[in-house]
């Protein structure tokens, strides 16, 4: 060890320099040298490192040459263990080529079983694969075999799902490519066919489901109609049940019977084709195509259903063609609610839209054309039955019924024109002679049903009405004229038509039966017992007036309550009431021409007799009979006030015909014989008045206006004449209180003519210087004062 450091020392001493160190340490750390070398030849200095590199090995072979001198002892020992260990490796190679012997000369018959062994599990592996290949292609011909049975049988969706198995599990798996091939070239003809098949029977059922439409919608309306009726019963007996109770007769509930109408509600016909070629065609991958057709046929189907023939008349074909509507549109309703989309509700709407504008059109073309309002109320009921039919399916009907209602003022045209003409005949055909009623059942119809009757208790039979048989036929006619225009107005727009009905039922009294009525009275044949009559019978049509609007009130719905108050009443009875005092005047005008007749005062008075009367004219006895029986029979037809007006009427004539007569040019003069006479004949008339005033009973309503009080100025004007002041009528007291009728130029004129001497020349000349008597100048003295005063 010692000897080393000194050849160390000698190395360094020969030429190490500081760089030969850092290489030494550098390679001795195991560092890149690289970056020196590359940096030396950039350089172009390579030599000095070539230098370095080779001192630097020298001083490793130095150290390796001092280690192994230092080791050799241990270097000797381990060569000699390397030789035994060669020894031992010889022996084992020796062993293992005997034992691999051995091991070849057993592993070759093992080697050959090994190979057929091989062999085998090849053989094995193919024949498995050609069974697999053998299998497959069985399935898939079986499965062929089956959907050929499938499409005999018409079993097409089991057939479709068997070729879909085919494609999706067998095709691509079968090996042998000519029955592929076959395979995928049947496959589209086979699926082509099905669809023309499915399209054939879907086709049929076109044509199946419109020919029923007609029975599916006749039997909707109809259930619709059983319906309605089974409602309107209901509301019958809860009228009946309120005006029972309204009639003060106890307790009496009513019960609303409700019937099970789901089973009505289910319409039944067979969907299934339609179902069947929808999914068909789905599964084939093409369910637009299948909707479109649908569609489109089903639209031509429905334009086809929305010609009418104009062949047979519309009243006939009606019911037909809005079956077939609403049949349609059943169907539809029933497609889109159970055919999951097939079917888009903007393409139903399209499809109503087109029927309900054609449907509208047909409607008002055909109502123009009618001249008949039963035939009109046919159609429109059936009408509104569809709608309310469709509405329940959610189909919007309102243009429909707004057809209706355009055509509301041309039904009650017709109608009207109608009940003209019964109403015509009626009055025209009347006898004007009193209803003879012998049986209660013909009082209740006659009588009782238009609320007629005066007095609350039943009458004795053979009863005599106080009206003609004119008055219940009319009544019939206009109770069946609300009737049809409730049937018109119900069930439309307007669920409370209670006004328009009122407006109509206004109309038919004003313009028909008061028209009617007021014709009739105009006639100049009339007479004093149909005059009489007619007035009677108005009074009654005026008070049934008021039945006319409960009835109809009735049949709305609307609460009797509500038409009974007075400023409820219909505008018709105000016109009757103006009718009936027309016919109060045509009455009193015959009655009054008749006293004309029977008084004519200018032919039956000696306006200048000589002779004192002894009594009154013969005319005024006929004129008191012929008031007598007029009064008579008055009292038995017409009612109190009326009776009234035609005794003050008639007495009030002969009143203004007295003192007309005085002021008439064709008397020139008169004296107090005249005047005296016509005092008896005025006699008679009042008490004529005073004992009909009171056995009439006039007086206990009437307390003010006796028959007698009309009499007052022909009274008055008689005890002017009469007086022996005459002259008194110009004092303002006494002529208030006695002559406050009297007027000042009737007075002057009629004074004028007032002479109080006989009518003769001889009479005149005798008489011509006599002293003139204080009557005479109280005369002389009132007709000078009246002068004076005008």
């Amino acid at each position: 060890m010692m000897e080393a450091k000194p050849k160390r020392r000698i190395v360094t001493e020969n030429g190490d320099t500081g760089e030969d160190l850092v290489l030494a340490t550098l390679i001795g750390n195991g560092d890149d040298v690289g970056p020196l070398v590359r940096h030396a030849f950039e350089m172009g200095r390579p030599e000095p490192l070539v230098h370095q590199l080779k001192n630097v090995a020298r001083k490793k072979e130095a150290e390796i040459e001092d280690l192994c001198k230092t080791h050799y002892e241990e270097f000797i020992v381990a060569v000699d263990e390397l030789r035994g260990v060669l020894v031992d490796a010889e022996e084992l190679k020796s062993d293992l080529a005997s034992d691999n012997f051995r091991l070849q000369e057993v592993g070759s018959a093992l080697l050959v079983k090994l190979e057929e062994l091989l062999e085998s599990y090849a053989i094995k592996k193919n024949v498995t694969e050609a069974i697999k290949m053998s299998k497959i292609c069985v399935q898939a011909l079986e499965l062929c075999v089956k959907c050929n049975s499938y499409i005999s049988e018409g079993q097409f969706y089991h057939a479709l799902k068997t070729m879909d198995l085919i494609e999706r599990s067998y095709l691509k798996l079968i090996p042998l490519k000519v029955l592929k091939l076959v395979i995928e070239r049947r496959i589209p003809v086979i699926k082509t066919h099905i669809e023309k098949k499915v399209c054939s029977q879907f086709n049929e059922w076109l044509v199946h489901i419109r020919s029923s439409s007609k029975n599916i919608g006749q039997t909707a309306i109809g259930l619709t109609a059983s319906a309605r009726q089974r409602e309107e019963e209901m509301l019958e007996r809860q009228r009946r049940a309120e005006e029972q109770n309204t009639g003060g007769l106890g307790e009496s509930a009513y019960t609303l019977d409700v019937e099970d109408s789901e089973q009505d509600s289910v319409l039944k016909f067979d969907l299934t084709p339609l179902y069947r070629a929808y999914h068909i065609h789905t599964i084939l991958g093409v369910p637009e195509r299948f909707r479109d057709y649908y569609y489109e046929n089903r639209l031509l189907q429905l334009q086809s259903d929305l010609q009418i023939s104009y062949t047979q008349p519309f009243v006939e074909s009606y019911q037909t063609f809005l079956a077939q509507v609403a049949g349609y549109f059943i169907v539809e309703d029933r497609v889109i609610r159970t055919a999951g989309d097939f079917l888009l509700a903007d393409q139903v709407e399209t499809m109503w839209e087109t029927a309900i504008s054609k449907i509208v059109a047909i409607l008002e073309n055909q109502f123009a054309r009618m001249d008949s309002p039963t035939h009109l109320l046919l159609v429109k009921d059936y009408v509104t039955l569809l709608g309310t039919t469709l509405r329940q399916y959610g189909y919007e009907v309102g243009p429909v019924l707004d057809a209706l209602d355009k055509s509301r003022d041309k039904y009650h045209e017709l109608l009207l024109e109608e009940c003209r003409k019964q109403i015509v005949t009626a009055i025209t055909e009347d006898t004007y002679q009193q209803m003879v009623i012998k049986k209660e059942a013909d009082y209740e119809n006659n009588v009782l049903s238009f609320n007629l009757q005066t007095s609350d208790i039943m009458p004795a039979f053979t009863y005599i009405a106080p009206f003609s048989s004119m008055v219940p036929d009319v009544c019939r006619i206009i109770r069946s004229y609300i009737k049809g225009s409730v049937d018109y107005l119900s069930y439309g727009v307007n669920t409370n038509f209670f006004s328009v009905l009122r407006k109509y039922l206004d109309k038919i009294l004003i313009d028909v039966l008061n028209e009617v009525i007021l014709e009739t009275i105009s006639n100049n044949s009339i007479g004093v017992s149909q005059a009489m009559q007619i007035a009677a019978n108005i009074s009654f049509l005026e008070k049934a007036s008021d039945y006319f609007l409960r009835h109809a009130a009735q049949l709305c719905g609307i609460p009797s309550r509500s038409v009974e108050r007075p400023q409820a009443s219909l505008a018709a009875k105000v016109v009757l009431k103006t009718s009936r005092d027309a016919a109060y005047l045509a009455l009193l005008n015959v009655v009054n021409t008749k006293l004309d007749e029977f008084m004519k005062l200018t032919e039956n008075v000696n306006w200048t007799t000589e002779e004192m009367p002894q009594g009154p004219h013969e005319y005024i006895n006929e004129v008191v009979i012929y008031l007598e029986t007029v009064m008579s029979t008055a009292q038995q037809i017409l009612p109190m006030d009326a009776l009234y007006k035609v005794g003050v009427g008639a007495i009030e004539h002969i009143s203004n015909s007295i003192v007309s007569t005085f002021l008439s040019d064709s008397i020139k003069r008169f004296n107090a014989n005249a005047v005296s006479a016509i005092n008896h004949d005025l006699r008679v008339i009042e008490n004529f008045a005073d004992e009909r005033y009171h056995s009439s009973g006039l007086n206990e309503i009437y307390k003010e206006g006796s028959f007698r009080s009309y009499l007052v100025e022909a009274r008055q004007l008689i005890n002017l004449l009469s007086s022996s002041q005459p002259e008194n009528f110009m004092n303002p007291v006494i002529r208030e209180r006695n002559y406050n009728t009297l007027d000042y130029k009737k007075v002057a004129t009629i004074c004028e003519k007032f002479k109080d001497s006989a009518d003769g020349i001889f009479g005149s000349l005798a008489n011509r210087n006599t002293k003139l008597t204080a009557k005479k100048k109280s005369m002389d003295m009132l007709k000078k004062r009246l002068k004076e005063f005008n």
